[in-house]
């Protein structure tokens, strides 16, 4: 037979005296009523709301997982602002609408930052910022909005070069023609003068998107700008330019005796010479006031802040004077000074037009 175990004695714990204040005071009742729904439908595993299940075994506790991060956006390249245009305060139109808006290009372009194509190749390039956010082809934009330009754009602006050119006769401005070649060509590394007081030192790569900034005539000599800087060329040709433009013009008069070459001076009627300075069209628009006059007996002065085709041959024409030598000899605050007729030098760091 088996013996039965012993039993366990039962130990009682003494009731505390009264009054101790060890004693834990009696909890107070549920509430009864309905359990809040939260506890009484928890989310099933997988629905909307549900917290994720644990990898690993089922312990019975429940553990709360915070949310993932957001995963990193894809690094980019660090954009660098070089130049800020700083916006203008809102716009509105007369009746009270958003002011109108304009291609990012020309208001870059306005702002003086670069050209229209260097602002389309920079936006190409992920250069340009609108209000901080990488800014589009074609992008339409407020004068109120922030422009940022990367540094980058800034260093390749810094390398591009502007030519002052003494053009010689019989070579046109631009794309060759009837047989004449363009400027261009007179720009090589022998032709370079010799008194350039530039450190710039020449590269065929100076010759890419050089183009002029301005015309001079097949048959017209003197100083003739080329350049890289879409700028430069805004400044010198643009619609909105004020860039003074001044000529040395030798000229002949048609006289009661046939034409007259010396002395036209005193032959030439007074007011001719006010016409010339305000008064002539071209094309059926009213020309700008110039600055004309005698530079000696047989030429003239002539300081113009527009460019038109043959503008000053065509303006002596109609007051009776024929020109028989034109030469340009400055443009801005730039001088053709002792440049040899064909050679060429770098605009200094320190001239401005």
């Amino acid at each position: 037979m088996t013996e039965p175990k012993p039993s366990r004695p039962t130990l009682k714990r003494p009731a505390p005296p009264a009054g101790d204040a060890r004693r834990p005071a009696a909890r107070a009742p549920a509430p009864r009523g309905p359990a809040p729904a939260a506890r009484r439908n928890p989310p099933a595993e997988g629905a909307a709301g549900a917290p994720p299940r644990p990898a690993g075994p089922r312990t019975g506790i429940r553990t709360y997982h915070a949310p993932a991060a957001a995963s990193a956006p894809a690094s980019t390249p660090a954009f660098r602002p070089a130049a800020v245009a700083a916006a203008t305060p809102p716009q509105t139109a007369d009746d009270g609408r958003a002011a109108p808006t304009v291609r990012l290009n020309k208001r870059m372009a306005e702002l003086g930052l670069c050209s229209r194509r260097e602002a389309d190749d920079w936006v190409d390039r992920g250069w340009v910022r609108v209000n901080g956010q990488v800014a589009e082809m074609g992008q339409q934009v407020r004068h109120s909005d922030r422009i940022e330009i990367d540094a980058q754009a800034r260093g390749q602006q810094a390398q591009q070069v502007t030519i002052l050119l003494h053009k010689p006769v019989g070579y046109v401005s631009g794309q060759a023609e009837d047989g004449h070649q363009p400027a261009v060509t007179l720009v090589q590394a022998r032709s370079h003068w010799a008194g350039d007081a530039s450190r710039t030192r020449f590269s065929p790569a100076q010759l890419r998107g050089l183009a002029p900034a301005g015309r001079l005539d097949i048959d017209s000599v003197g100083l003739l700008v080329l350049t890289q800087d879409g700028r430069v060329a805004r400044q010198l040709i643009g619609e909105d330019s004020d860039t003074e433009k001044e000529y040395l013009v030798r000229v002949t008069c048609s006289g009661p005796a046939g034409e007259v070459a010396t002395r036209v001076q005193e032959v030439f009627p007074p007011e001719q010479l006010a016409r010339l300075r305000h008064g002539l069209s071209l094309d059926g628009q009213a020309l700008r006031p110039a600055q004309v006059d005698w530079q000696n007996p047989e030429q003239l002065r002539f300081v113009l802040k527009e460019g038109r085709k043959r503008q000053i041959r065509r303006m002596c024409e109609q007051v009776g004077l024929k020109v028989v030598g034109l030469k340009r000899i400055r443009i801005g605050r730039v001088v053709l000074g002792q440049l040899p007729v064909g050679q060429w030098r770098y605009l200094g760091p320190d001239e401005h037009f």
